[in-house]
This record gives structure tokens, sequence and C-alpha cells, in this order.
């Protein structure tokens, strides 16, 4: 099977507070070199808190 270019960059963004991992992305590593940090929504909280990227998808 063919290996997606989108696979290779995708991260996990996991909630701060209840530590449930929500949320996937993708992130230019050659330009972006420091662990993102976005607020978002976490259903688990019913609120917005930070995500913070916890590591690249296996």
């Amino acid at each position: 099977m063919a290996k997606s270019k989108y696979s290779e960059n995708l991260i996990r963004l996991k909630c701060s507070d209840c530590g449930r991992i929500n949320y996937y992305t993708r992130k230019n590593k050659k330009l972006v070199e420091r662990k993102i940090t976005l607020d978002k929504f976490c259903a688990a909280c019913k609120k917005h808190t930070t995500h913070k990227e916890s590591g690249k998808k296996k």
C-alpha cells in the first residue's frame, strides 16, 4: 500500500486538563521546531482548554 505524505506529518493534540487525545493535525517540521499548543474545545471537559502536542501518530 502506498504511503501518504500527510500521515508522516500527523501529530496528536492532547488536552492539558483531562489528558485525552481529541484532535489530530499536521505541522511543517522544517519550519516549526517547538511543540504546538492550541486552544481547542474538549468534549470531555466541556470547555475550551489548551491542547499540547503529544507526539507523532503511529
